[in-house]
């Protein structure tokens, strides 16, 4: 996979995309990160890149050519289509699914904006969608490209050293994860889980489906609105609840709906 970002700090992306993961799939070709600078196509012995905006207000705004022109050698660059997309708060919210839908492409790109955002006209016409990875506003749309490698990056296959890790994710199968132990088992922090030292897998696999259940009730309770639960799931779900219950308010009989 390629990804091809616009940024006014090339310097910073390819540092963030040098390292963990995403760095080991780039050294094992599995995918190539490319950087273009908006001040590179620009005609001015300034290098403009930005200008007042029409109808007053504080801030500037990115100009359309110097990035029009980028996008084009974006697309001249390869001979695989680019899905073209802007990073702002202003988009729809980035998600597990969208991440794994865009980790199949063959290309995107990533238009990071900065001052007050980009001339509207060349979001019309030349970005595909516009994306978001919070309810919140950043200084520039960098730091954002570099979750969207990361997520993206790290699921390209031969990336991660197990692909069970990506399986087992928060949010892949529409829920958190379950809770994770490693050395020692016994520490004044408190002990390892006996069913997890059990070597019963079946066991195993029911305590941490019942611990995914009940810990995204207890922190994402949307999440599972949105998931249909099957008979043995809800029925975890239930005993998960009777054992968090409150002293003397047991719930025996709670379902997902109540």
């Amino acid at each position: 996979m390629r990804i091809d970002v616009v940024t006014l700090f090339p310097d910073f992306v390819r540092q963030c995309a040098a390292v963990g993961v995403v760095g080991r799939a780039q050294q094992r070709e599995l995918l190539q990160v490319e950087t273009w600078n908006p001040r590179d196509y620009t005609s001015d012995r300034h290098r403009t890149v930005d200008a007042s905006s029409y109808g007053g207000g504080p801030g500037m705004v990115m100009l359309i050519e110097p990035l029009r022109a980028a996008l084009a050698a974006i697309r001249d660059a390869a001979p695989e289509p680019v899905h073209v997309m802007y990073l702002s708060p202003q988009g729809a919210r980035l998600t597990q699914g969208r991440v794994a839908a865009l980790a199949k492409l063959p290309r995107i790109g990533l238009l990071c904006g900065r001052y007050e955002g980009v001339d509207e006209r060349l979001l019309a016409r030349e970005v595909d969608e516009e994306v978001s990875i919070g309810d919140y506003v950043l200084s520039g749309g960098e730091l954002a490209a570099a979750v969207v490698i990361d997520a993206v990056g790290r699921l390209q296959r031969g990336a991660l050293n197990d692909a069970q890790s990506a399986e087992q994710d928060s949010f892949s199968d529409g829920l958190l994860d379950c809770p994770h132990y490693a050395k020692p088992v016994h520490d004044a922090l408190g002990s390892v889980p006996e069913v997890l030292l059990s070597g019963d897998h079946a066991a195993i696999a029911r305590w941490r489906l019942k611990q995914s259940l009940g810990r995204t009730w207890l922190r994402r309770p949307d999440l599972l609105s949105k998931r249909a639960l099957d008979t043995s799931s809800r029925a975890l779900l239930d005993e998960f609840r009777r054992e968090h219950a409150p002293p003397g308010q047991a719930r025996p009989n709670e379902t997902v709906d109540d």
